[in-house]
């Protein structure tokens, strides 16, 4: 049980509170509501340029880190589909820092084109190394835009094409940021050795004076059902032939999301998992695979990928993987697997649950939903979960017609 206290700002700004006074440090975690969804087509990769530039200096202060450090802090930040997260980590006692650092950075960045073209070159280089120069580094800007047709989950993160980064300009930056890093777009998570009442000075103090923005309001296209199986053929030098099969599933803050991703567990979790078990142990298809949802907030996609022994077609291996399917969809699962992987998922949960930078990033999530004490349902709503469930959602779900298809060949 994770306790907190909030409040918000006149200017929007929601701040939780979470006291443990059995540390000796303070965390920071301010998650802005943008993320990759949010961009437009032909200007993809801005919330990921942004957390680099974020870190470039801001209106009064021309370095973020020297400052943190002094004071025995650290920090980082990670930029996903749905949201811009940013933390730190300092001795309780230099808690003021953090508030003087982060609201400084929300009020104005520093504009300066040398940062912005130091960064440029860093977000093309990590597009390079990461997505384009590394095996198999290229699946998720293949396989996302053949399951998206219209909502923008169809680029990753690091954006469509390295040329969009490339032709970016200071207004576009300008206008990036003053859409959507504002008071009224973002949760701020104080924890640790800190009071509810000192948090409210600090947040008032340092935060109150910033105006509120002006937010667009968010009209994203909806992923229409899918009616007929998509399928996509890849070659590159890779090590071994590779296979993904992704379905289109709720959100994750849908009620289903629980029973899908215990479903996918059951699937992959563990060397005693149906899909390691029967194709990698037994009939040697697969040197490895595994199955998980992507926890978006918009309907994400549960995948299965795997990479095949030597010999074996792709087509073979997804014949396999598809009988192992139909047996849950025609036969349900077994109480006992169930268990075992809700019993799992508990433990999951607990362990991240040690850590005060966990405890106050999943606060800040789970406030995306309209209600931080999400935070504290998960260990039931994982618990209600039914075997009766798990078959409603593999029938809803592992249709051929809501599939999309990559074999990712490997060539001499």
């Amino acid at each position: 049980m994770i306790n907190f206290q909030e409040f918000t700002l006149e200017n929007g700004l929601r701040v939780i509170v979470h006291e443990d006074p059995t540390v000796q440090i303070a965390v920071m975690n301010i998650l802005y509501d943008v993320g990759s969804r949010d961009e437009h087509p032909d200007k993809t990769g801005f919330a990921h340029l942004f957390e680099h530039l974020m870190f470039g200096g801001s209106v009064n202060i021309p370095s973020y880190d020297e400052p943190l450090q002094r004071v025995g802090g650290e920090n980082n930040a990670f930029t996903n589909t749905d949201i811009t997260n940013y933390y730190l980590t300092l001795p309780a006692a230099n808690l003021e820092t953090g508030f003087w650092l982060e609201s400084d950075r929300m009020l104005s960045l520093s504009f300066d084109p040398k940062v912005l073209e130091v960064q440029r070159k860093v977000v093309i280089e990590e597009f390079k190394q990461r997505y384009l120069n590394q095996p198999y580094g290229d699946v998720w800007l293949r396989l996302r835009p053949l399951a998206y047709q219209q909502h923008s989950y169809q680029w990753a993160t690091i954006g469509k094409e390295i040329s969009h980064i490339e032709n970016a300009t200071m207004e576009d930056v300008k206008n990036f940021f003053f859409s959507h890093y504002v008071p009224n777009n973002a949760i701020l998570v104080v924890a640790g050795h800190v009071t509810l009442q000192q948090v409210k000075e600090l947040s008032e103090k340092w935060f109150g004076p910033i105006p509120a923005g002006k937010l667009k309001t968010r009209n994203l296209l909806p992923e229409p059902p899918q009616n007929a199986k998509r399928t996509l053929e890849v070659e590159a030098k890779v090590p071994a032939n590779a296979f993904y099969k992704a379905w289109h599933m709720p959100g994750r803050f849908h009620k289903d999301y629980y029973a899908i991703d215990l479903l996918s567990d059951i699937l992959s979790r563990g060397q005693s998992s149906r899909l390691y078990q029967q194709l990698v142990k037994e009939k040697e298809i697969f040197t490895s695979i595994s199955s998980f949802v992507m926890g978006t907030v918009d309907p994400g996609l549960l995948v299965i990928s795997g990479r095949l022994k030597e010999g074996i077609s792709l087509e073979h291996a997804e014949q396999e993987v598809d009988t192992i399917l139909q047996q849950v969809v025609s036969n349900g699962v077994a109480e006992a697997e169930l268990e075992k992987v809700k019993n799992q998922a508990e433990s999951t949960l607990e362990f991240g649950e040690m850590e005060v930078m966990n405890r106050a990033m999943n606060l800040a999530f789970s406030k995306l939903s309209g209600d931080a004490n999400l935070v504290n349902e998960e260990g039931n709503q994982i618990n209600a979960v039914t075997v009766a469930d798990v078959k409603r959602v593999a029938n809803d779900i592992l249709k051929e017609a809501n599939a999309n298809v990559m074999y990712y060949k490997a060539t001499a």
